[in-house]
């Protein structure tokens, strides 16, 4: 796993990997930057949502659990001030006729194991991310607490 970082001006930075993919990495106006691209902290939190989504589907898939529709929605804490993100907390919502159980069972897995998510807990970032299930026929909303 390669990425090169190539400075393209202002706080613009390109990103590239070595299997052709590319995004470009900016700051936001009110940090000085034109806005052109997430920051490379907001790319950590979305790195995290998409790692939760890939793994969560995973995981389903070998526990033969069918799923209908799947978001992930993080909110990553970072106080004024504060040089790096301090906690995130979200929603793993989905749409599902499999047992409440099974799913949380998912869940669970998916948060131990998400590469991405072990990071955060190695830099001591807690990430908190709680189920919210819709059974598909009804979409009646099935919250639970985190």
């Amino acid at each position: 796993m390669k990425a090169v970082g190539t400075w393209q001006g202002g706080d613009r930075t390109l990103l590239e990997d070595d299997e052709g993919h590319a995004l470009t990495v900016d700051l936001p106006r009110d940090e000085g930057g034109s806005d052109l691209g997430p920051s490379s902290l907001e790319l950590s939190v979305m790195s995290l949502a998409g790692c939760i989504s890939t793994i969560f589907v995973i995981v389903a898939r070998r526990r033969r659990l069918r799923l209908e529709e799947l978001r992930v929605e993080l909110d990553a804490q970072r106080p004024e001030g504060a040089p790096t993100i301090t906690s995130v907390e979200g929603v793993l919502r989905v749409v599902t006729s499999a047992p409440r159980k099974d799913v949380a069972t998912a869940l669970e897995i998916t948060l131990r194991t998400c590469p991405v998510g072990v990071l955060f807990e190695r830099a001591h970032v807690p990430v908190r991310v709680r189920l919210d299930m819709v059974e598909p026929l009804t979409r009646r909303a099935l919250s639970t607490p985190a």
